[in-house]
């Protein structure tokens, strides 16, 4: 089967488009036939977590496609129904953290640019029937991550007041849909004037240019929640539009790891951090259900073949998105 691999270098140097053989479904796994995959920041940083001298892999975490194969004891799908991968393997109850031993599709496991994947049964979700295949293929990660930093971590309701920075992400772009399907008010920031001008196109009560006065151009209105995924660049700027007791989700930090804190300012604000990532199957069946009933889809960036996988890269890369990247397998 063709599959886009990651072998012997570092970083994109490393990729390459590939035969790599298929393999059949053990007791309680499920091969799908992939229609159609989509790109996160998470298959960027896999390039360097992958070590040159480890075993080949396959890259990438969301998929749809249609199940072609299932092992003994497989009950919860069957052979030719449409599914969705759900990439978080271990994770099934809701609770406060991943429990040990969770880990995603794409590393250390097999991923989904590629013409077939296993994985564990339950990971094999049927598909919302209003969703394309283009649309299914960029959900899960994305979606589920964004779901339980704005509703499990962030506690939204229809009052509350939300700063997103650094909008045009996937995940952040399901955030911006999600809490203005619940009612929130939302503000966003980006350097990009397309991708604020995208974002207001999609719901968002203001966008801010990031290099701006971020006090001055919210005319010195606090919020009660941002959701950070920047990290570094921003953090400060985030924490100072809080009011007191306000919170701050964090789920990313694409702009630098290390934050300097002023620890006084934080504790007579009396701020809350919360960290977040991905989600449990139980908030993945209600992330499901959430967008059927507000009938929300993936806004989509670009869609390439297998074959222009470098082209795609790279525009995740530079960030050049608004939405999801994805691939057409089929």
């Amino acid at each position: 089967m063709k599959a886009i691999v990651h072998e012997g270098k570092p970083g994109m140097n490393g990729l390459s488009l590939r035969d790599m053989e298929e393999i059949q479904p053990s007791a309680g796994e499920v091969r799908v036939k992939l229609k159609t995959a989509g790109m996160n920041h998470r298959d960027l940083f896999v390039l360097h977590r992958h070590k040159p001298a480890d075993p080949p892999l396959i890259v990438g975490s969301d998929g749809a496609g249609i199940v072609d194969a299932v092992g003994e004891g497989v009950t919860n799908v069957e052979v030719g129904d449409e599914v969705i991968i759900n990439p978080g393997l271990g994770w099934e109850k809701n609770s406060d953290a991943p429990p040990p031993g969770f880990e995603i599709v794409g590393l250390p496991f097999h991923g989904t640019f590629a013409e077939y994947i296993v994985v564990p049964a339950e990971n094999a979700v049927l598909k919302p029937k209003f969703l394309i295949w283009e649309e299914a293929g960029v959900l899960s990660l994305a979606a589920l991550t964004a779901y339980r930093a704005l509703f499990t971590r962030g506690k939204v309701t229809p009052q509350t007041t939300l700063l997103l920075p650094g909008v045009g992400s996937g995940v952040i772009t399901f955030i911006l849909q999600f809490a203005k399907a619940v009612g929130a008010t939302v503000y966003v920031t980006s350097r990009s004037e397309e991708k604020r001008r995208q974002a207001i196109a999609l719901g968002a009560d203001k966008a801010i240019d990031s290099n701006d006065d971020w006090n001055e151009a919210l005319e010195g209105e606090k919020v009660d929640l941002v959701i950070e995924s920047v990290g570094a660049a921003t953090f400060n700027k985030s924490i100072a539009q809080l009011h007191p007791g306000g919170t701050i989700v964090t789920f990313g930090a694409s702009a630098g790891d290390e934050i300097k804190l002023d620890l006084r300012n934080f504790f007579y604000g009396q701020f809350n951090l919360l960290g977040s990532t991905m989600g449990s199957a139980e908030e993945f069946q209600e992330m499901l259900h959430f967008i059927e009933k507000h009938r929300i889809k993936p806004v989509i960036d670009q869609i390439f073949p297998l074959s222009k996988y470098e082209e795609a890269f790279q525009r995740l890369e530079d960030a050049e998105q608004f939405g999801k990247i994805g691939f057409l397998i089929d």
